[in-house]
């Protein structure tokens, strides 16, 4: 068993630690490590750089778990049989991990038919960016699988029905058998993004296709097995894609937040699980302002008609 491993399960019957626990237990780490450095130079025989013992041991005064400070931590062999050392993970890191989660972790949704509805229920945390005004919203849709009958919204209480669009092209597409005929291989998926329709036609290849894929990801859309997962993948192919450590999604859990430089969306996801837990976006106006939204989906479904719920 490994020590990390190990770490986990000494901490899975306990409580979460609060933030000051984590910036002091950081705060030891660090202290540790330099300590640990400085003897390595006084007696390299017993000690090394970064020895198995004090990684085990600094993450268990740490947190308890490999999440310390907000910071995803791996213990990383260097080449060569070198002693592990702590990094962090990279932006396509946790992208290929979400894709591996995806692959084992069905929806258990229902293979929607051309007459049935896809309906979303979602938690919108918004933050007014000229006085930090903050409201928190929740949303509803159902939407036509095959855009032949009315689509219905409820925004803030509101209910808006948009016309059937039999005619008008859906992008993505909402129907199962068009998903189907999607490339499953993450170098096609992501020439397909690269094409889509709705990005900002002034933004980069490699940004359209990331709003794209964010787009896509989003949903809500019932998925042929692997077409999520290459889709995480595609996006882990983007060089310029970043990563925060800690961002809070509009449930107010803390995750690792994806995004590209000049777009306007983030996805956000599990320290833990690395499952998608909602996404970001920045720069929308209505009549208050300029402000940004934490979306997060907390129910979802096929149902048979209009303003019917999951189970109803």
């Amino acid at each position: 068993m490994d020590d990390l491993t190990l770490v986990r399960e000494l901490a899975a019957d306990q409580a979460a630690p609060t933030d000051r626990a984590r910036a002091v237990a950081f705060a030891r780490l660090t202290s540790a490590i330099g300590e640990e450095t400085r003897r390595g130079g006084e007696a390299p025989a017993r000690q090394g750089p970064l020895t198995r013992r004090l990684v085990f041991r600094a993450a268990i005064a740490a947190t308890g778990t490999a999440v310390v400070a907000g910071t995803t931590l791996l213990a990383v062999r260097g080449k060569g049989g070198e002693e592990p050392r702590l990094t962090a993970l990279t932006a396509a890191q946790v992208l290929r991990r979400a894709a591996d989660r995806s692959r084992s972790d069905s929806t258990g949704l229902p293979i929607p038919r051309d007459d049935q509805y896809l309906y979303a229920k979602e938690v919108i945390h918004r933050v007014y960016q000229r006085d930090g005004r903050r409201r928190r919203l929740v949303d509803e849709c159902w939407l036509s699988v095959d855009g032949s009958r009315t689509t219905r919204y409820i925004y803030d209480g509101r209910v808006v029905d948009d016309e059937p669009s039999r005619h008008k092209v859906i992008w993505p597409p909402l129907q199962y058998a068009k998903l189907e005929k999607w490339p499953t291989d993450p170098e096609r998926l992501l020439r397909v993004f690269r094409l889509g329709r709705k990005a900002d036609p002034a933004v980069e290849m490699d940004g359209r296709a990331y709003v794209e894929a964010c787009l896509f990801l989003r949903g809500p859309r019932v998925m042929p097995p692997g077409l999520r997962a290459a889709a995480f993948e595609a996006v882990a192919m983007l060089p310029a894609v970043e990563i925060d450590h800690d961002q809070v999604d509009a449930l107010g859990r803390h995750g690792m937040r994806i995004s590209y430089p000049g777009t306007s969306y983030s996805l956000i996801f599990d320290r833990e699980t690395y499952a998608c837990l909602g996404l970001l976006q920045q720069g929308t106006s209505d009549r208050n302002g300029t402000f940004s939204d934490a979306q997060a989906v907390v129910a979802q479904g096929v149902v048979d008609r209009l303003g019917q719920r999951p189970g109803g």
